[in-house]
């Protein structure tokens, strides 16, 4: 969040003029029906759950939209009014549990949606000193190979040796050597859903779609101009659903900028593997339960 060095002086200015010295600027984004984006902003103390900025002397507020996304999905999922409630019939209060995140530092999981599920594990029951949030350091971490249930949370991305990198391939971290599962393209991801430290113990995934990349050129390929807002996640049980219907999005948006079919390459064969050779999932969009939550507009599925 940028705010220029006179916009701040105006700002504090108001502040002090309006009796709001001791409050932050709560700074709002709500994603329109239509696809519009509606801003607000006003003088607000802060909240717990804040996001919290300083910039020229302005405390910067930022609502937690990821918990709000989060929320609804979980509550959704589990047929539950209160997310809590929903939670608890994920995450038991006696669970271990790893969160295993994604910290491509050009696209990433993010802090907001990892401090989003670290409070709602807690608000199951769950301790703070046995949850975990890691990515490179799982086989390191004692939560993650003590871990009775983990919650699975990665970007959508186009990937130059898998075609994507989405749920499925969040996994590969739990191996020593992660690049000996690169042969035929990645095609047997699926098998690290089957290692004594993964087996059965997969309680969420979310697929974190704010801002997808659709198109890379070379190894951990990144270029803005192949990046969109596309300001959604993907939420449930199955990866190997969320990763279809997620791969489905970034071919269509490929369609989109390209002006016509543009396959990946290579394409990501392990996701139907996941479901045909692996039994993991589901990859046959006739067995998925599709539920779309908020806006409508250029949701591609």
């Amino acid at each position: 969040m940028k705010i220029s060095e006179a916009a701040a002086k105006q700002i504090l200015l108001q502040a002090n003029e309006g009796d709001a010295r001791n409050l932050g600027l709560r700074i709002a984004a709500k994603r329109m029906e239509d696809g519009g984006i509606d801003y607000a902003m006003g003088f607000d103390e802060q909240h717990e759950a804040d996001a919290v900025y300083n910039r020229h002397g302005v405390t910067l507020l930022i609502s937690p939209t990821s918990q709000d996304m989060l929320d609804k999905a979980v509550t959704a999922l589990t047929g539950e009014n209160d997310p809590v409630k929903g939670w608890k019939t994920i995450i038991r209060p006696e669970d271990i549990v790893g969160i295993k995140t994604n910290v491509w530092k050009y696209i990433n999981t993010t802090s907001a949606v990892e401090s989003a599920l670290k409070k709602r594990v807690m608000d199951a029951g769950v301790g703070e000193q046995n949850i975990s949030i890691s990515d490179r350091g799982v086989l390191k971490d004692p939560i993650f190979k003590n871990a009775t249930a983990l919650i699975n949370a990665r970007p959508m991305r186009t990937h130059h040796w898998s075609g994507v990198g989405s749920l499925i391939k969040n996994y590969i971290m739990f191996i020593p050597k992660p690049f000996t599962i690169h042969d035929d393209s990645c095609a047997d991801l699926g098998k690290l859903w089957n290692l004594p430290l993964v087996k059965d113990k997969t309680r969420l995934n979310v697929l974190v779609m704010f801002t997808p990349q659709f198109h890379n050129v070379g190894p951990h390929g990144f270029n803005p101009k192949y990046v969109w807002k596309y300001f959604g996640m993907l939420v449930g049980f199955d990866p190997v659903a969320i990763d279809y219907m997620g791969l489905n999005i970034i071919l269509s948006q490929r369609k989109i900028f390209f002006g016509e079919d543009r396959p990946l390459s290579p394409h990501a064969k392990h996701i139907v593997y996941a479901d045909t050779r692996h039994h993991i999932g589901n990859a046959d969009p006739k067995k998925i339960d599709l539920i779309k939550i908020g806006y409508k507009k250029d949701i591609l599925i």
